[in-house]
């Protein structure tokens, strides 16, 4: 079974009735019970609790990390920062959420400003999958439409990712890559664009879907640790190889 840990600062559902409407328990408790189908066993955590949820012991017991932000990034704590970045390497998966692409944690990891242009008009996005045959787009549709999202467009100051699996196209003219992996150490991200907190975008069930390939995907792979640093040599220097 694979442990999932739903991060979400849970600020905007606590201070605006408009999101409050929409996501009444939050958005890491829509995402929890959408999720709850595939099997996975899941944990919730929020900004305001201790270590934001965070322990040592609760990412030590984390096999993938599903993070939501927006309004709040600078209230995650640097100490946090870094045990997730450190988590990531050493083999945890990480999906980060629509204005993720802001938050501390995966600004550090991609090493790049991560900004990009934006507009909130309610307007229609088409999600297309252009990687078909990669997991994450694994049961989903040449096309998923959802009738109204905040608009991302590019530029989005990312590195190149290493696979693309999905892009966006809005009702403005913009274009955006909406579905990207990394990797990073022994770990790998999904980066997943849709879900802006003023629309219902996370009871859509292939968008639920999406999520919940990239946790397959994205689970630790079996595999010795990673090391660094001065190390002895495999076998004696002065052994002369047989060719």
């Amino acid at each position: 079974m694979i442990n999932v840990t739903i991060w979400n600062e849970f600020v905007h559902e606590n201070i605006h009735d408009e999101v409050k409407a929409v996501y009444p328990e939050g958005i890491h408790m829509a995402l929890a019970n959408g999720l709850q189908e595939s099997g996975f066993a899941i944990t919730t955590a929020t900004l305001d609790q201790p270590e934001h949820g965070l322990s040592e012991g609760v990412l030590n017991q984390t096999d993938v990390l599903i993070w939501w932000g927006h309004m709040a990034h600078d209230r995650v704590s640097d100490e946090i920062t870094a045990r997730v970045v450190r988590r990531v390497q050493e083999g945890m998966g990480l999906i980060v959420l629509h204005s993720g692409h802001f938050s501390k944690p995966f600004k550090a990891l991609m090493g790049t400003s991560c900004d990009l242009k934006w507009r909130e008009a309610g307007e229609q996005e088409i999600l297309w999958n252009v990687n078909p045959s990669h997991p994450i787009a694994e049961g989903i549709d040449a096309s998923v439409i959802l009738e109204r999202e905040e608009m991302y467009g590019e530029y989005f100051d990312i590195p190149t990712p290493d696979e693309l699996v999905f892009i966006s196209n809005f009702a403005g003219g913009e274009v955006f890559r909406s579905g990207c992996t990394f990797r990073r150490g022994r770990g790998k991200i999904f980066y997943f664009r849709p879900g802006h907190e003023t629309y219902p975008t996370y009871y859509k069930p292939e968008i639920i879907k999406i999520i919940a390939n990239g946790v397959k995907w994205a689970q630790p792979a079996a595999g010795s640790a990673l090391q660094f640093g001065n190390v002895q040599p495999v076998r004696a220097l002065n052994e002369v190889p047989v060719v």
